[in-house]
């Protein structure tokens, strides 16, 4: 049986062509409509499956359980205002957004009684981008933060339709959630691409010694110039403590290798190491702690590391 005979997916592009090829493979959903406004995301949309049907922004709610807006953070309000009228009473709003505190409250507060909008996150992707790029297995082993919002039954059905899609779930109030991911992901994006920007000033012939490393470092920096402008402005408060604590660790390392200090720069790195080491370690017994109200800030599932994401 669905969790929800109805969903609508405003955003056809890698995670929302995603979630609509997940949802009906795994038979989560009975029906998925979207909305896009890009032609040819509509048509691959329709052809792969992902959807059933691509309708207008303002008529794509109507009967559906639950809406999922997987746009550009910026443009939800905007979004969601649109699709206001054809918001039935009861729906469930979500999101895949990569930043929660700007738009909690203000997603919120757009909202009537009735319908209730629990924050979704899942740490799932690709450096490519489109509905081209979607695949029904994105989410598999993920794991998905959900920002709940104290009401019991709209946050169990968010957590049960990320776990009905082979997710991790991670539960997280939205300052904690910014705070983590500031560190996790948005920090390495940042220094990914500020490596990329850089390496302008490199060797015109530079790249033919390039290893694996370098393309390990610098996947994440093919990611979309314009979705990573969104979103590290949006998290910029909770990035400032990560930025401030790396340009440190880049000075400490820079003034050992510039005075040829060998056994402080040794130092430094392994206190890298053990930093990587204990982050991947499983927590023991009593450090987690599991709760039915997915508002609160603990954790519910755990897995260690993520996949490499755009989103994440």
């Amino acid at each position: 049986m669905s969790l929800f005979e109805r969903i609508a997916i405003v955003g056809l592009g890698l995670l929302g062509g995603s979630l609509g090829l997940g949802a009906k493979s795994r038979g989560v959903v009975g029906r998925v409509v979207g909305a896009t406004r890009q032609v040819e995301a509509r048509e691959r949309a329709l052809r792969s499956g992902a959807v059933d049907e691509v309708l207008r922004l303002e008529e794509v709610a109507r009967g559906a359980e639950l809406v999922v807006l997987a746009t550009p953070i910026h443009a939800m309000p905007g979004v969601l205002e649109r699709m206001l009228p054809g918001i039935e009473d009861g729906a469930i709003v979500t999101d895949v957004g990569s930043v929660k505190g700007s738009v909690v409250d203000t997603l919120t507060g757009l909202l009537p009684d009735g319908v209730h909008y629990v924050g979704s996150h899942p740490m799932a992707g690709s450096h490519e981008r489109g509905m081209g790029a979607a695949r029904a297995d994105l989410f598999e082993g993920a794991p998905c933060v959900v920002s709940g919002c104290g009401d019991a039954a709209a946050d169990e059905r968010v957590i049960a339709f990320w776990r009905g899609l082979g997710a991790h779930v991670v539960l997280r109030d939205a300052v904690r959630h910014d705070a983590e991911v500031a560190w996790t992901s948005h920090l390495p994006h940042l220094l990914a691409f500020a490596f990329a920007h850089a390496f302008g000033g490199a060797p015109k012939t530079a790249h033919e010694v390039a290893g694996s490393g370098f393309r390990d470092f610098t996947r994440i920096a093919q990611s979309d110039p314009e979705l990573w402008a969104d979103i590290l402005t949006a998290n910029r408060k909770a990035l400032a403590a990560p930025l401030g604590a790396l340009s440190e660790s880049l000075a400490a390392m820079a003034r050992a290798v510039e005075s040829a200090d060998g056994e402080s720069l040794e130092a430094l790195l392994a206190s890298a190491r053990t930093n990587l080491f204990r982050a991947s370690l499983p927590p023991t017994a009593g450090e987690t702690s599991h709760s039915k109200n997915p508002s609160s800030p603990i954790e519910g599932e755990t897995q260690p590391g993520d996949r490499s994401t755009p989103h994440e």
